[in-house]
């Protein structure tokens, strides 16, 4: 919202009238044609930009003052605030003429810069403006060049692109190898004077033969030297914006594999390469740069800052070496001889560890085509970078994100890839926050028959692994025979001491495992729409108990294991839907659990869900071996639980059982006594006692009066339901099937029969209704 001010100009600018308007025009026209501009003229030109900008539709300038903008704007002179007044009239005003606009453009990189920013701010880009003020050069043809790529790329022409392909090579390789020149201090009378320009040098320290790169040092540069260093840093875009596959091709990106390659041979052994077109040239010209930065990089630099220069120009060269081999695969050849003594020399110094990943994804890309071995390459990158360099989180973000883009062919590929999730999870571990989301799309990719519960039991421990990986770098910080007590006291000194206990050793070296533990082993993930892809009988079973076992392992950890409870409930369920037969598998271990009653209070959710699924799912209908023997144990086991939290005694206080938990034991009872109608009985007797239970005083005390209402009635509807036992047994265990669509239809099934048999039963008896 506007202030009341700003509410009232904006409405004076909108509604102003035309006669008003042009004789500001004039007013604003003479301003512009005086030498002298004072304060008066740049409050006008804060009103006509006002103007301009507060309607709907653009407005369009006379012709004499948007001659005199433009004049202004181009004049060298001018001052920087009436540059950008005249440049957001413009933009905001309808477009003026590309000859009118580009006449007489300098090099002052300001002008440059106004005119290519009111191109861009039109609704019509025009890329012939822009490219007149790249032609030109200076620096502003850098951020000339970003304007093409981000807002150009689809308005530019094959002549267009071969013109700045050209250019690009220019400032590539054709750049001065001497020093800028600098002003040295003269004498008193004489002043200063400019000294003779002395050659660059390499980071060691030796000149430079007759190769200028970003990793040439001295102590002033040229500006062609400058734009050799600006050009490389857009190169890569530039490349990957008229790739060979691009909608704005040049001619020699149509011809065949066959003659790209011929061509590109030609190139390496040919002196005049010049004669080749722009892009491969282009091509050619940025391969040799890129190689020679790698051969610049095994030079021991003097000064720490050019060290971590090289690192970054080999990662940029790697690359644009990349991209380039994607475009014509004949460079791939000459490639690998170079970038396979780069990974020897660096592969021993994890100080190179991020310049690795570009390599690694070079292999990825043209190992196969070339016949290169390249397992070494990700037997490391999947070994040495999560277990030793787990805390660098530019490092952990780069390998997560190299793994994301390349899921499909490292499953495919890379047979190391989905046994080496221990370590992957190393960078999750340390770095959570961060990665969660990235982890979450990269984790089915790690999943497969042959790797299960040792991920789900992984996930889980993802805390302890953490605390290890922090003791394991502490470890390796102080010496054993450091007795002195760190800022967590004696508990971290205990820690440190229990890491290094040849006892403790084998647990914590399975937790900081690199591969999996076991091939045999399933691997297991945590989301259901996952499970539902591959999971089969055996998996489930395992699955299951995993959730069941680690249900009281859970570390208490604030939100921690009550979210994780819920989790587990909801995939259970999911498991049991799946495959009901897990509940005849699992019978011994699933009566344990529901058959204790501390569960209630500690894995209310996930207690509930079980005892859901026992009622929902055991039954002949969906597995053969279900008998009445394993009915009547279930039965038995959730009795005694529902007898034993409804015991009411004066002396003590009952427990305050969410009463969905006392709802759902009441309906699987009822569910497993319809199908063992010998139960029934018993059952009746129970439910029976329930409104008792819920009016007592010391249930009144725990329960609200909705909650007692919802006991006593889910109680009364299931005494009554099952006074029918074969009506009971029909509402209260459909078939599996009953879902089919044609069960409204079909006269031959049992279903419109059971609904007559009921409605002519409550029709003769009516005391037999729910009340």
């Amino acid at each position: 919202m506007y202030s009341a001010g700003t509410e009232s100009l904006i409405k004076q600018a909108r509604e102003i009238q035309d006669e008003e308007l042009q004789k500001f025009y004039v007013r604003v026209s003479k301003m512009l044609s005086s030498k002298e501009h004072c304060s008066e003229t740049i409050d006008s030109l804060q009103r006509l930009k006002l103007i301009v900008s507060a309607t709907k539709y653009a407005r369009l300038l006379p012709a004499e003052v948007q001659n005199k903008l433009q004049t202004l704007l181009r004049s060298p002179g001018c001052p920087e605030q009436l540059r950008l007044l005249c440049s957001a009239v413009l933009s905001e005003s309808l477009p003026p003429s590309v000859r009118s606009l580009s006449a007489g453009l300098t090099q002052d990189c300001r002008s440059l810069g106004s005119v290519a920013a009111i191109v861009l701010a039109q609704v019509a880009i025009n890329s012939i403006v822009i490219l007149k003020c790249y032609c030109i050069g200076g620096f502003s043809a850098i951020s000339t060049m970003n304007m093409l790529i981000n807002y150009c790329c689809f308005f530019l022409f094959k002549d267009q692109i071969n013109l700045v392909n050209r250019k690009l090579v220019d400032w590539l390789r054709y750049a001065s190898v001497h020093q800028g020149a600098s002003l040295s201090s003269g004498g008193f009378f004489t002043g200063p004077r400019s000294r003779q320009p002395g050659p660059m040098t390499e980071v060691d320290g030796v000149v430079v033969g007759d190769f200028f790169t970003v990793l040439c040092v001295g102590q002033s540069y040229t500006e062609d030297q400058w734009m050799n260093m600006y050009a490389f840093s857009m190169l890569r875009k530039w490349l990957l914006t008229y790739d060979s596959e691009g909608t704005c091709n040049t001619e020699s990106d149509d011809r065949s594999e066959v003659d790209s390659s011929v061509m590109s041979m030609v190139s390496a052994t040919s002196s005049s390469s010049r004669l080749l077109p722009p892009k491969e040239r282009l091509r050619e010209k940025s391969f040799e740069y890129c190689q020679r930065l790698i051969e610049q990089s095994d030079r021991k630099a003097i000064k720490r800052t050019d060290t971590e220069l090289q690192k970054v120009c080999l990662i940029e060269a790697v690359a644009v070496m990349d991209i380039i081999c994607k475009e014509d695969s004949s460079y791939v050849y000459r490639a690998f001889p170079c970038l396979k003594a780069l990974y020897g020399r660096l592969s021993g110094d994890l100080a190179f560890a991020r310049a690795l990943m570009p390599i690694a994804q070079f292999y990825l890309n043209h190992s196969e085509m070339a016949a290169v071995d390249s397992e070494a390459v990700f037997r490391h990158l999947l070994s040495r970078f999560p277990s030793e360099m787990f805390n660098e989180p530019l490092l952990a973000f780069e390998f997560v994100q190299f793994c994301r883009l390349n899921m499909a062919v490292l499953q495919e590929r890379v047979p190391l890839y989905r046994q080496s999730f221990p370590n992957i999870f190393k960078f999750l571990a340390w770095n959570s926050p961060a990665l969660i989301a990235d982890y979450m799309e990269l984790l089915p990719s790690l999943m497969c028959r042959e790797t299960a519960v040792e991920i789900l039991h992984t996930l889980l421990d993802l805390p302890c692994l953490a605390a290890t990986l922090d003791l394991q770098q502490k470890s390796a910080t102080f010496q054993a025979a450091d007795r002195v007590l760190w800022d967590n006291g004696t508990k971290l000194a205990n820690c440190l001491e229990a890491f290094r206990q040849p006892s403790c050793r084998g647990l914590f070296l399975y937790i900081l495992r690199p591969e999996a533990d076991l091939p045999e082993l399933v691997c297991v993930c945590v989301c259901v729409c996952v499970f539902s892809q591959f999971t089969d009988k055996k998996l489930s079973n395992q699955l299951a108990l995993v959730v069941l076992e680690r249900s009281s392992q859970l570390y208490r950890i604030s939100k921690f294991k009550s979210e994780l409870l819920r989790v587990f409930s909801a995939h259970i369920r999911t498991l049991c839907k799946l495959h009901p037969s897990l509940l005849i598998d699992q019978s011994r271990e699933l009566l344990d659990f529901a058959g204790s009653v501390s569960n209630i209070s500690s894995k209310k959710e996930l207690y509930t869900s079980v005892v859901w699924m026992i009622g929902e799912y055991l039954s002949v209908s969906y597995d053969k071996r279900c008998t009445v023997e394993l009915i009547t144990s279930f039965f038995e086991s959730l009795e005694a639980v529902l007898l034993e939290i409804t015991q009411v005694r004066q002396s003590t206080k009952p427990p305050n059982y969410h009463p969905r938990v006392l709802t759902v034991l009441m309906t699987t009872l009822s569910k497993l006594a319809s199908r063992s109608q010998d139960l029934i009985p018993r059952l009746s007797l129970s439910l029976s006692k329930m409104r008792t239970f819920a009016q007592s005083a010391p249930v009144a005390s725990c329960y609200s009066e909705e909650d007692i209402e919802e006991i006593i009635t889910r109680a009364s509807e299931l005494v009554n339901l099952l006074k029918l036992p074969n009506v009971a047994q029909f509402v209260l265990a459909p078939s599996p099937h009953g879902d089919n669509p044609r069960w409204h239809k079909d006269t031959n099934t049992s279903l419109p029969h059971s609904m007559r048999a009921v409605s002519g039963l409550l029709h003769k008896n009516s005391s037999f209704l729910p009340g």
